[in-house]
């Protein structure tokens, strides 16, 4: 097992990235069209929150995409000698990875408890440090100045890091706008509230919105990858 798994490293690495891509790409396309009906006024409030549960279901898929495509594509980076951390910093990386797979799926699970916001929160500043990393290694790379190999047919890698990290910041603003949808609907489910149900339709309108960008953005991330064009 060990010799099939060394034999075949990079193509069951290749296969695990694209299943990422898919519960990503997958997964915000379900969190979208399940919105339509959170914000549906016509259906009494429980069924509301049924739908809304639903989205939060189908959202741990595409953060778990998400998180594991950064490792994943480290990984490969390194066999392809395009990123030169492997070895010992590879090891850690993966052990990072599983504490933060830890992190979200608790966050998960503690939704509608008084742990959910500090669980939140945290799994939140883990893209505040991680957005600004990948968005200055990969520039820096893209201008020469390194870490990145950036050389002919090498520069993809570092782009495809930009679009990663500028699909991050637009991920990182709609699950504000989750947070949100979240505080209001305690308020609704008290009794109607034409304010409150006004704020969550511009939410919900604004979060549509920036999700067309945050598609391009996963598709370029995709396509850099896959087609590795200069």
């Amino acid at each position: 097992m060990i010799d099939f798994i060394s034999e075949h490293e990079l193509a069951i690495l290749r296969w695990l990235h694209i299943i990422a891509v898919v519960y990503w790409l997958g997964g915000e396309w379900g969190v979208f069209q399940t919105s339509f009906k959170v914000l549906d006024t016509r259906l009494s409030m429980a069924e509301r929150r049924r739908h809304m549960d639903t989205a939060y279901k189908i959202d741990i898929m595409a953060r778990t995409g998400i998180i594991s495509l950064l490792p994943l594509g480290l990984h490969m980076g390194y066999l392809w000698g395009v990123q030169p951390l492997g070895g010992a910093w590879l090891w850690g990386m993966w052990a990072v990875w599983a504490a933060w797979m830890a992190l979200t799926w608790s966050a998960f699970f503690a939704r509608g408890t008084p742990r959910f916001k500090p669980l939140s929160d945290a799994e939140d500043w883990t893209r505040y440090l991680l957005i600004p990393t990948l968005i200055l290694v990969s520039t820096a790379s893209l201008f020469g100045d390194g870490p990145i190999a950036a050389g002919d047919g090498e520069r993809w890698y570092a782009a495809k890091m930009l679009t990663f990290g500028l699909a991050l910041i637009i991920g990182v603003v709609l699950r504000l706008f989750m947070h949100e949808w979240q505080a209001l609907f305690p308020i609704l489910e008290a009794g109607p509230d034409p304010a409150a149900e006004a704020k969550l339709t511009r939410s919900f309108d604004n979060a549509r919105r920036l999700a067309y960008l945050y598609w391009v953005l996963i598709l370029s991330t995709a396509f850099f990858g896959a087609v590795k064009p200069f």
